[in-house]
């Protein structure tokens, strides 16, 4: 695998002017970059030996061709590529950006198991994910007991042996479809079982030893698991994984690889990001969605925390989750949250870099074993904490609803689970991070905990069917009025159900979805700011290489006040939190921390 890493920095030193065009990401227009650097050509048809010669022809080497987008992956001299932007052939230059990725008590808070009835979707529905294969795109699936047969086919595109050296993917299987065979015996006092612990997984490795990938790989996976669609029955991709926002989802080629997945009639559930400790501008850590979670057609995640109960009703976000709206498009995300902190499930190996870096998440065997050892760790599972983790409970859930009921489209899935989802919250809760003592706030809005609490009895038992498309809103403000809104598509099915329909986004979001008072449910577009058009904010961030997701989003220091994208941000965020506090500014109540990075990584550690 060619070497990635360096790129990003490297973007921003040098003199070379590239040149400015629509058709070249805002990374490489400007800054000028020397030497070479990695990048993804799309096409307006897809590229041919001719296409590939044009940039070989430059100076430059290409590495492969995808079938999601038309376009290719490539290192070329940053010098050649304002001339190669001039090709009428080509569509876009986007930078080949580095990636990395972002039970009991799961099950129960997403109303999947109830400890205390015993009543699972299974023996209600008669549903286990049985016949559905999911593709986990991620750091490989260590094969297990827990997953018997069921890692129908596995593919490593790092150019390894498909084995989880990394220790995610293994951990995010669990969740999905893990059969926690090691915690069902006569003496074990918990399931550590998965959401859908009959499905079958296609296992994709994209991530390396140290949990970084790029695009471009990540991009080939999703091919793969297009072109596996048909014969391993794939209908739900799992992308726990994600990188800063560097330009529109429009012409985000991850995005629009994502995209065609779910074109394909493959749901697409993707981790929101951890990044939500990042206090920019007094922010309370808004606007701060990874990609290729802004994307409106993916089903985005945010994550929970169950605190170590059953029931739900105590159960709180997450101060890591990340929040919408979207950089560059204002994309209200995420779309629900699910339960992924502390989450315990199915360890790759002892040795897998995650463990070896964190022996404090190793669990002893009394954990769920009555008779186990209280001093002796646990060879089949762990702990770990994420979004990543929440959008596998998604994923999982996705499954057993899509074995129930296997003709819903992946619009119709996203809609139902949103419909579906769990509103009830507190209007606001305080995290304390454990190691520093440092308190973040947390509001429950729109643009923090998406349309609810996933509750898959729910979705099985609905029998309502969206008809339109299920994007995810714009997030739009009224300046007359100082309220934001979310602005709906024209043709998707909130739109179409209007203020009474099944799926009228009141009854989806809810009616306080920004705030209490204000009215925020529209589908005009008179009174939006067309942000993303004068969006300045994140051109000069330097991103970190950073494998652990959420210390790779540290924004830079020239992101001021003054910049027009914080400002939009701050504009919503200072409306929603006066609707829910009764505060008029939210940065004189905001998250205590007044840094721009987290203090901690909380996708390893967690918070109570």
């Amino acid at each position: 695998m060619r070497n990635t890493k360096f790129l990003i920095s490297s973007l921003f030193a040098g003199a070379v002017m590239l040149g400015q065009s629509s058709k070249i990401a805002p990374e490489l227009q400007g800054a000028g970059a020397t030497g070479n650097v990695s990048v993804i050509v799309t096409y307006d048809h897809p590229p041919t030996d001719a296409d590939h010669q044009k940039v070989i022809g430059r100076g430059g080497t290409h590495f492969g061709t995808f079938q999601s987008v038309p376009g290719g992956s490539y290192s070329m001299p940053a010098s050649a590529v304002a001339d190669l932007a001039n090709d009428a052939s080509v569509v876009h230059i986007s930078v080949d950006h580095p990636i990395a990725p972002k039970l009991d008590y799961v099950t129960a808070a997403t109303n999947t198991a109830n400890p205390t009835s015993g009543q699972t979707a299974s023996q209600l529905f008669g549903v286990n994910g049985s016949g559905i294969g999911v593709a986990v795109i991620d750091s490989g699936v260590q094969p297990s007991s827990e997953f018997g047969s069921r890692i129908v086919y596995a593919q490593d595109f790092t150019g390894g042996n498909g084995q989880d050296l990394y220790g995610h993917g293994t951990h995010i299987a669990g969740i999905i479809a893990g059969g926690g065979t090691a915690s069902h015996c006569n003496s074990c006092t918990r399931s550590l079982q998965g959401m859908a612990p009959n499905a079958n997984i296609v296992s994709l490795r994209v991530l390396d030893v140290n949990g970084a990938s790029s695009d471009s790989i990540v991009i080939s996976a999703i091919d793969a698991a297009i072109s596996l669609k048909s014969i391993y029955n794939i209908r739900v991709i799992n992308l726990s994984l994600g990188r800063p926002i560097a330009e529109s989802y429009t012409v985000d080629p991850l995005c629009q690889a994502a995209e065609a997945a779910w074109k394909a009639g493959i749901v697409v559930v993707v981790a929101a990001g951890n990044d939500g400790r990042i206090n920019v501008d007094g922010n309370y850590g808004y606007g701060t969605i990874n990609a290729p979670a802004n994307d409106p057609y993916v089903l985005t995640v945010g994550v929970m925390k169950t605190l170590d109960t059953y029931t739900r009703t105590d159960d709180s976000l997450a101060s890591y989750s990340s929040k919408g709206p979207s950089y560059i498009d204002w994309v209200a995300k995420p779309d629900l949250v699910a339960p992924g902190n502390l989450v315990v499930s199915v360890l790759a190996s002892p040795t897998s870099t995650l463990a070896a870096a964190l022996p404090e998440n190793l669990i002893t065997t009394n954990y769920y074993n009555s008779r186990g050892s209280s001093t002796a760790d646990s060879t089949v599972y762990w702990m770990l904490s994420g979004t990543s983790m929440a959008a596998g409970a998604v994923t999982g859930a996705v499954a057993d609803l899509l074995q129930a009921q296997p003709k819903l489209t992946p619009d119709q899935v996203k809609a139902r689970l949103m419909k579906t989802a769990y509103k009830t919250f507190p209007t606001s809760t305080v995290a304390t991070d454990p190691t520093t003592g440092i308190s973040y706030v947390d509001y429950y809005d729109a643009l923090s905990r998406g349309a609810g609490y996933l509750d898959l009895l729910a979705a099985l038992q609905s029998s309502a069917t969206a008809t339109g498309s299920a994007l995810s809103p714009i997030t739009a403000f009224n300046t007359s009025t100082n309220k934001p809104y979310l602005q709906f598509n024209s043709a998707s099915t909130w739109a179409e159900a209007g203020t009474t329909g099944t799926f009228a986004p009141a009854s989806v979001w809810g009616t306080s979805a920004l705030g209490a008072s204000n009215v925020v449910l529209s589908t005009s577009s008179a009174l939006s700011v067309n942000w993303a058009s004068s969006a300045a904010w994140g051109t000069s961030a330097a991103w970190g290489t950073s494998a652990a997701w959420g210390t790779s989003a540290a924004w830079g220091t020239s992101t001021t006040s003054g910049g027009a994208a914080a400002n939009a941000v701050s504009a919503i965020v200072n409306a929603v939190v006066s609707a829910v506090t009764g505060s008029s500014s939210a940065s004189s109540s905001s998250a205590t921390t007044g840094t721009s990075k987290p203090i901690v990584d909380p996708t390893l550690a967690g918070e109570n």
